[in-house]
């Protein structure tokens, strides 16, 4: 009977272990099936996040410096795409997205950042890549095909003698019939040379302007430069009036494209006779003399619903900056604009700018109940992408409420960006040198609607797609 017993017992512990080594082998085989599961390809996992975050700009005529459309272009550049991500150099998105968030968003999360490293360390594996497609752009644009192309009468020409060039442009057109236009895109040709445009909009009335094509189509601005330039260029009315100006209308920043919002928003008269008036068209010093065709994408609108406005504290704006913008050699210092608003506002987009000293920029408001709106925070300033940061939903800043900006610069040689070695002071001047891309500025443009119950409800991520 003892015998039968153990026996027993002992077949009992031979299937117990038998079981466990069963269940404990299945273990490692789902373990091994999900690794296997997990592996990181370019088709399936790394060309989702190049297409979104990077393909962008990294295609053809764009700033990118090489093309990421391909498993080839990738697998080519994966290294420096393992480096940017790592040290979340790259995507460029210079705002703290800890502080506010904003419409496209280039920013990577930890995973992704963590599949690239991964796609990288274990020999860039394709993947199934004949089910992958490259996103189609339209070439020249960032927004698809535009409805009107306008290109200068004239390529401008740039003197390869390591200054600072401005010039004053006239960009004429003449189209079928009045029209409404949502936005326009300013593409350079020179993308490495062009620092920032500023242009308005002359719409000439029926019988006011006969050829809006006569007068020079170019003009370089220096100081003391001619007074009649309006004369010149052939800008004024043909009676010697001025004719109807839209402000502000063309902008260009390095990364800078046209915030585009929702179609009942914003909009401006587009007459069939008339004329883009490029007041402030910066190039930064060149080593070569080249020439610069840029053009203007025009997008067409709706009639206008609720006119869009824009302004700036700080430099050439609503409010000075305090201290005056002078900063010492070798000095860290902090400057600040602040502005009350008289009117209950909605904001839609912020663009802080600064120049080569830039290190912080930071920007708030506060209600008169001492409520903390967030505006911006650039924690590293980088001169080479100035976004028109856009809100997901515009932000409500009641009347009386106190508008605060505040500028850090580094003026040392700890600075890499520092143009001069060793350093040199840095005063604000009041004339258009101050835009010179070695020279400095402290500005926070704004652009809003006057605020109307509701807005803070509106959706500026649905927009129309081009």
């Amino acid at each position: 009977m003892q015998i039968k017993k153990n026996l027993r017992v002992s077949f009992v512990i031979s299937v117990v272990l038998i079981i466990v080594v069963f269940s404990c082998n299945n273990g490692e085989i789902k373990e091994t099936e999900d690794k296997t599961n997990s592996v990181i390809t370019y088709a399936d996992n790394i060309s989702f996040i190049l297409f979104k975050n990077c393909t962008p700009c990294h295609r053809p005529n764009q700033a990118g410096p090489f093309n990421l459309l391909t498993y080839t272009d990738a697998k080519r550049n994966a290294k420096k795409i393992k480096f940017v991500t790592q040290t979340h150099y790259m995507p460029p998105w210079p705002a703290d997205a800890a502080y506010t968030h904003f419409v496209d968003e280039r920013i990577l999360s930890a995973d992704e950042i963590e599949q690239i490293k991964t796609w990288v360390d274990n020999g860039c594996l394709a993947g199934d890549t004949t089910k992958v497609k490259a996103p189609t752009f339209y070439e020249g644009s960032f927004f698809g095909k535009p409805d009107v192309v306008v290109k200068l009468q004239e390529s401008i020409p740039i003197k390869g003698n390591g200054t600072d060039h401005f010039y004053m442009v006239k960009i004429p057109f003449e189209l079928k019939h009045d029209t409404f236009v949502r936005f326009i895109e300013f593409v350079p040709q020179q993308r490495k040379l062009a620092h920032h445009v500023n242009g308005h909009l002359l719409n000439y009335e029926d019988g006011k302007k006969k050829d809006v094509f006569k007068g020079i189509s170019y003009y370089k601005d220096i100081p003391g430069g001619d007074k009649d330039v309006y004369k010149l260029m052939g800008l004024l009315n043909d009676d010697g009036t001025y004719p109807v100006l839209t402000p502000n209308l063309v902008y260009y920043l390095p990364g800078y494209t046209p915030p585009v919002y929702p179609e009942n928003i914003g909009g401006y008269k587009l007459n069939k006779k008339g004329s883009f008036f490029l007041k402030n068209l910066h190039y930064g010093p060149s080593a070569h003399d080249c020439l610069d065709s840029s053009t203007l994408n025009i997008f067409y609108g709706p009639k206008l619903v609720r006119p869009i406005q824009e302004t700036q504290l700080g430099t050439f704006g609503i409010a000075p900056v305090e201290p005056a913008l002078n900063i010492p050699a070798n000095a860290v210092k902090t400057f600040m604009s602040r502005w009350v608003t008289p009117i209950d506002l909605s904001i839609l987009s912020v663009n802080p700018h600064m120049h080569l000293l830039g290190k912080t920029f930071w920007a708030f408001a506060l209600t008169p109940q001492g409520d903390t709106v967030r505006l911006i925070k650039i924690n590293k300033w980088d001169f080479k992408w100035q976004y028109y940061y856009t809100f997901k939903h515009p932000l409500k800043i009641p009347a009386g409420s106190t508008v605060y900006a505040y500028g850090m610069y580094d003026n040392t040689d700890k600075n890499p960006y520092n143009p001069f070695h060793p350093p040199r002071d840095c005063k604000e001047r009041n004339d258009f040198m101050s835009m010179g891309t070695t020279e400095e500025m402290f500005q926070f443009i704004f652009t809003y609607l006057r605020y109307q119950p509701g807005d803070e409800q509106i959706d500026l991520e649905k927009r129309k797609s081009f």
